[in-house]
Parts: structure tokens; sequence; C-alpha cells
């Protein structure tokens, strides 16, 4: 019989070790390079009209919304960051397909709640899904991501209907990766950080980082002077090598041939991967009989389930279907050698992603001013498998800082960055 290994490497799947990371980064800075043209590239590169200057005002309140996978948020964010009276609402669309009315209603429904808690002037939106910016910080949908069923919504400027509902006010919107590195300053200190690079991997993921507004050629005219946080929508970056198993990931989800790198990385889709793997291992009779028909007839896998049984880790209260399907252990140690590659490889891919915005920034010369990574995600922080997030920063040390004499730092994590970050944009 085949080894895990052979079976994995015959379906197209390359691992962390076999990636080619300085091909990848240069697909990555190629594809930057592009998109600041308006020439067609796999990343969005969007112009957010948010720059990494100025302070907010000590004492101000902010209404803030959160909006990004199966729930958004709700609060009120105040300077110095404190958050009151958050709480979580079902995402319309998440579930099941929405109307524009029903949508934007449950938005307004969040804001006149929290205008009754507290005397708040404007309203910070974190919107984490790709949009076109306005300079007036309004949004417009491209298109959907994370299996959001809500298809009247997209070309639609998001704040100024959320306006409509509202009967006016001033709204601030921002993607959750803007938010992530704006977030980042409110931990800086006494320390120097030559530019910023905000980074999200939960559910979904996304980078943003300060580019030179003179390298943003797609933007005519105007002030060319400063820089300007990009939004690049990377979870686009399509040159990844997709193995059989991704492509049947990307062709069973909502929007096939699109997010690509967010299809291989992100916690919406680790899990699909897995079982993909498992099932074509299944039918390959790398599994016992029982074990074989169990995981065949598993429609659906959360990639939760996935990395706890990766792990060995039982989380209470919470019955997972793997422990049961490989009971055996000649099982087990099958399926773990099958699926501990989809997390390292997610880990590399991301350790990729991030130096090749490190390196964008075109800072991080001097030790003692790196480039400030904010990182946020329950993918990021709290996978257990492997140790993602030391993984991670072990591989940028030798990406960047052992090959090309780059510096970054990775900032403490901020806790709800998004929120904290949308409330400093509206401020400012």
């Amino acid at each position: 019989m085949k080894t895990p290994e052979q079976f994995l490497a015959e379906n197209g799947f390359v691992t962390a070790d076999e990636l080619d990371r300085q091909t990848l980064i240069a697909a990555f800075l190629s594809d930057m390079e592009k998109g600041l043209k308006g020439e067609k590239s796999s990343l969005m590169m969007v112009p957010t009209f948010v720059g990494v200057e100025g302070k907010a005002k000590a004492g101000a309140r902010v209404a803030v919304l959160d909006a990004g996978g199966t729930n958004f948020r709700g609060a009120i964010v105040e300077v110095p960051p404190k958050i009151d009276f958050k709480e979580n609402r079902p995402m319309p669309g998440a579930k099941a397909k929405v109307g524009e009315e029903e949508f934007y209603d449950a938005f307004a429904s969040e804001v006149k709640r929290l205008k009754d808690k507290a005397n708040v002037e404007k309203i910070g939106w974190c919107f984490s899904y790709p949009a076109e910016a306005t300079e007036d910080l309004d949004a417009k949908l491209v298109r959907w991501t994370k299996n959001i069923q809500a298809p009247e919504i997209v070309g639609q400027y998001v704040g100024a209907e959320l306006k409509k509902r509202l009967g006016g006010g001033e709204i601030a919107i921002i993607n959750d990766t803007v938010a992530t590195l704006l977030a980042a300053k409110a931990t800086e200190g006494e320390k120097t950080y030559s530019s910023y690079v905000g980074f999200i991997l939960g559910t979904g993921t996304n980078c943003a980082y300060v580019e030179k507004k003179a390298n943003i050629v797609k933007l005519a005219g105007g002030d060319k002077t400063g820089s300007m946080i990009i939004n690049a929508e990377s979870g686009g970056f399509d040159k990844a090598p997709q193995s059989v198993f991704d492509k049947a990931v990307d062709a069973k989800s909502v929007q096939p041939g699109e997010g690509l790198l967010e299809k291989m990385i992100s916690g919406a889709y680790l899990g699909a991967i897995g079982l993909e793997i498992w099932k074509a291992a299944a039918k390959e009779g790398m599994f016992s009989q029982k074990a074989a028909t169990q995981i065949g007839g598993l429609g659906t896998l959360e990639t939760m389930d996935f990395d706890n049984f990766l792990a060995s880790f039982k989380k209470e209260g919470r019955a997972n279907p793997l422990d049961t399907i490989f009971a055996g252990p000649d099982d087990a140690k099958m399926a773990r050698r099958l699926g501990l590659p989809v997390i390292e490889r997610a880990a590399a891919l991301t350790a990729i992603h991030l130096a090749a915005f490190v390196i964008k920034t075109g800072e991080g010369l001097d030790p003692a001013a790196p480039v400030a990574i904010n990182a946020d995600g329950s993918t990021y922080y709290k996978t257990r498998a492997i140790p993602f997030a030391d993984t991670v920063k072990k591989l940028l040390d030798e990406i960047l800082v052992k090959r090309r004499n780059i510096h970054y730092a990775i900032t403490p994590q901020v806790d709800d960055a998004p929120m904290v970050g949308a409330a400093i944009a509206a401020m400012l």
C-alpha cells in the first residue's frame, strides 16, 4: 500500500517543505504591482483613503459594527480603547439567502440599540468582504466571500444604504484587516515602527499594509505625497499550487474560482480539505472498511473538529465524529498523517503571505524600527494541531531576517482589534 506522503504527492499536494517560497513571494509582489496599476491581478489592492497619522480624541465614543463571518457584532467603543454593550447577532445571509431589506434591517436595528445605550457621534463599520472604498469611507460591495448569500447587496454602497434606514448620520466603513492594522498603533507605546501590516486568519484571510501614494498608479490625480493603507484582498491570490483536493473544495463552494488562497489556509475550508483527502484515501483502501464507510458518509467537516482530532484534543461538551470514525489506532494514525500536512501547509503559506507584504512596504531595514505585524483571527491563534503562530514566526525569521535582513515585529494581540480599528477610523 502506498504511503500517505505518496498519496498526497500523486494528487498534487505540495507540502510545507516543498513550497517554493521565493517564487511565491515574487508572484505576490508581481500581482501587488499589477493591482496598484489597475491591471488584471488576483489581488484587488483596494485604496482605502485611510492613513496611519493622527490621533483620536480622548473620551470620544463611537457605535461600532463588525461584520465578517457567521455572526456580526455591535458595541460602543471609547478612547482610550474601552468596549461596552457588545453583543453578537447572526450575520444575515450566513445560513440562508436574504433580500435587501432583511439584510440592512439587521444592522439598522443594532445601531438603534447602541444609540439607546449611549450618546455617540459617529458609526464605525468593520465590513470584511471585498469592496471598493470611497474617499468618504463608504464601501461598494464587489462580491461576497465566506458563503454569504445576499446577492442583491452586490454592487451597492453599503454605508449609503444603511444611512437610508437610519435617516442619516456619519458612517466610516473599513475592512477588518485595515482595522487590525490601525489597532496595532495601540500597542506602540515607546516603540518605533517603520510601517504596518494588518493580517486576518480566521474564517477567511486578508492582508493590509501601508503603501506610498506615489505607487498607487490607478489613483488618477490627487495628492501623491504621503502614504495610504491598501486593502489587498489577498485571499484572492491564485498562484499557490492547488491539489486535487483544493480544486474539489473550490468547485463545491458558493463562489468557485474566487478566493483561492483563502480556501487553502482559512478556517472556513481546512476541515473541508481534510475531508476530501480522507474520502479519496478511503477509496484507495487506506483505512479499515468500517472507517472508510463512515468517512464516505460524512457530509461536512468543521475545521474545529478536524483540528481537534489532529491534536488529539477532546473539547468538553463537544462530541467529535472523527473520534468515532477513526477509533482504531491504525486508522487514527493514518488519518493524522494525511491530515496534518493541511495545517502545516497553511502555516507555510501564511508566512509567505506575510513576508511578501512586509517586503512590499520597503521598510524594516533598521532593526530598531521594524515593520509591525498585527495578526488577528482564531485560525492563527487557536489552531491546536501545530503551534501555528510560532511556526509562522520561525518561517518569517528565515525568509525575512536571515535571507533579506528585513526586520519585523509581531505586535501583542489586541482584543477586539477590528472593532477598535473601526472606531479609530471613524474618529479620525
